[in-house]
């Protein structure tokens, strides 16, 4: 009985993790954002529309340990704003996704999904955010980049 108790949690172990990842904008080159008063210094917005959007086009803030997950979320909107200018609200409600990476002891990552809020407004936007593989930090489509201040300069 034990020895099909393994078998069955290995199989289902293994069959969550697809073999070969969906992520479509990984770059193992992309250098983090240089940082500065809390806040990554977003300089470029994105070209893609599903960037940061759509599971398989997370942003990607690897290679980082999971405990770092928070904090450099929170830098990521630090650098940001809504269109207008509004203060941006988030927090993480669920995890999806996995994948396989090379840059975890278990060989699967998964994505982060976080809820994404303007001050002023109720509507609230879904976004994906991977912490195990890298890729360019931009600014998604609909998003500002915050303004350096004399004194972030």
């Amino acid at each position: 009985m034990k020895y099909l108790l393994l078998i069955f949690t290995t199989f289902l172990i293994t069959s969550c993790v697809s073999t070969k990842s969906t992520l479509k904008n990984v770059d193992n080159n992309a250098k983090r954002p240089s940082f500065t008063d809390n806040r990554y210094v977003i300089t470029e917005y994105a070209e893609n529309n599903k960037y940061g959007f759509d599971p398989d086009y997370p942003v990607n803030i690897g290679f980082i340990h999971e405990k770092q997950e928070t904090i450099n979320i929170e830098y990521y909107f630090n650098g940001l704003e809504g269109p207008n200018g509004e203060k941006i609200s988030f927090r993480k409600v669920d995890t999806c996704c996995p994948f396989p990476t090379k840059n975890t002891n278990m060989g699967a990552g998964t994505i982060g999904i976080y809820e994404v809020t303007f001050e002023g407004t109720t509507k609230k936007i879904t976004m994906y955010f991977n912490i195990f593989e890298k890729g360019k930090i931009v600014c998604p489509k609909g998003f500002s980049i915050k303004k350096l201040t004399t004194r972030d300069k």
